[in-house]
This record gives structure tokens, sequence and C-alpha cells, in this order.
């Protein structure tokens, strides 16, 4: 089954400030050994039956090659494909949500405007679909704030999608997509203690099997992955995750993305799955 995927190309990619705790290191950015790495991945996801589609780069927007976090992508059977637009939390991340809104009304998304005031929302760093669209699992405590994934949950509501809220305590997974990948319908990756412990227990319930990496495995973006069609592509690999994804009958893709972690995101961080 073929998905559509959007990316941004690392054209102006940089690391300028500190948003997490990876990028305490303030390390340089290697700009061609970042685009070689980024194509790397476009070229892992069309092998992997994906459609590949960009969003064009623009000067001075160090971040937006991590394409998961300006909006949040949706379907809903009522109103077709829609997303619902980030406030982010850092000031510079917020001037990238309106190129990406849009790049998705030119192709007939309907927006979903959420008044977050305030508040902040971060698009599919913090809010992930189960693979069957049934529902949506959404983080909080570092980037989405509490307030904003609760307007966001009555925004869903009226459509009748149920949101779960997962609050999140280690801040080197400041976002969900660090510490939570659906392998499919039924089995989740999960890092344990990323969770407040009435989270964990929340989590635990929706899936029949839940994988647990270690804090190590989950800092080094493991976590992070993305699944495409049998498929789990990854930055790094343990003996515990291939054991993990052999029991789940995902084929492994191992991806550098050094320079992008310099910035404290990965694979997952930069696309987003479009319906």
């Amino acid at each position: 089954m073929e998905k559509r995927v959007l990316l941004c190309p690392p054209a102006y990619f940089d690391v300028v400030d500190q948003k997490n705790p990876h990028m305490a290191a303030k390390q340089s950015v290697d700009r061609e050994k970042a685009r070689r790495q980024w194509q790397a991945l476009c070229s892992a996801l069309e092998q992997a039956g994906c459609q590949v589609e960009t969003i064009a780069p623009a000067p001075g927007f160090e971040d937006m090659v991590f394409a998961a976090n300006q909006v949040f992508v949706g379907f809903h059977e009522g109103i077709g494909k829609f997303i619902v637009p980030s406030r982010m939390l850092h000031a510079s991340r917020r001037r990238e949500v309106p190129l990406y809104v849009d790049w998705y009304r030119q192709r007939g998304f309907k927006i979903i405007e959420v008044d977050l005031g305030a508040d902040s929302l971060e698009g599919n760093g913090d809010l992930l679909w189960h693979p069957d669209w049934s529902r949506i699992y959404a983080g909080c405590g570092f980037r989405s704030t509490e307030a904003g994934v609760n307007k966001f949950c009555d925004a869903m509501s009226k459509l009748g999608i149920p949101v779960i809220t997962l609050h999140l305590i280690d801040p080197f997974c400041y976002h969900l997509d660090t510490c939570f990948c659906p392998l499919n319908n039924e089995a989740v990756l999960i890092f344990p203690g990323a969770y407040a412990p009435e989270s964990l227990t929340t989590l635990r319930s929706f899936w029949k099997r839940v994988h647990e990496l270690t804090a190590d495995e989950a800092h080094k973006f493991m976590g992070n992955g993305i699944v495409a069609n049998g498929r789990y592509l990854t930055p790094y690999l343990t003996p515990h995750l291939e054991d993990i994804l052999r029991r789940e009958n995902l084929a492994l893709v191992l991806l550098d993305t050094s320079e992008f972690e310099k910035s404290g995101g990965s694979l997952f961080c930069m696309k987003a799955f479009l319906p």
C-alpha cells in the first residue's frame, strides 16, 4: 500500500540555540552531510513504496526540515483530509507554521483552527494516530501544554475522534514521537521512563503488545523511527530492538541521522504522512 509523505530539504538547517537537552553541545552542522542523510531518507521511503513530496525550505528557518511539527494531519470521513495548525512553543518555530499551512491549503486540506491563545500544540510531534486511525495519542508537558492538548481534544470530539492524553516527564523525550512508535494495530514501541505513572498505565491499556526501549535506546532516537510498508527505519540498532522488529515482522532499514540529532531530532521528526 503506497503512502504519501511530506519532507522539507535541509538547505538552511542549522543549530542556532538550545531548545532541548540534545542541543546542549551546540555542535556545528555539516550541511552537505545533512543533505546526503536527508536524501538517503527520501530514497529509503521511496524504496518502501512511499511517494515523497516536498515543501520548499525558506532562508532563516533552520528547523523547517522537521516536517512533523507545524501541523497535525488527519482524515475524517465527514470532512475528508484536514490539518490543525500548530502553535509552537518557541517563537522561531512559529514562523514555519504559515508556510506549511499554505502548502496544505493549496492541496485541498480543510483547515481546522483551534484557538490556542498562549498555549502550545506541536502537530505530529506530540499528536499521533493509532495505525487504524481510530484514536489519537497526545503528549504534553514540554512542547505541547496540557491546556493546548485539551483544546485539541475538544475540537476532535466534535468529529467523534477520541484523544488519549499522555504526560511526558523525561526532557530528552520532549515530544511524544521520541518515545512512542506504533508498529502496527496491536503493538507499540515505547520508552516507559518518558511517562508519568498514570499515563503509562493508560497507554498500556490500548495495546496487546508493548515493547519497551531502554533509556539509552530512546535517547538515541530508536523510538523515533518510521514504519513504512513492513519496514522500520531507524538511526541505530541494538540486539534488543532487532529482536522486537523480528517479532513484529518488520524489516530493518538503518539510516544515519547524526546531523539532525544535533538539533534533537531524527527520522520521524523529518516527515509527515499524508492521507
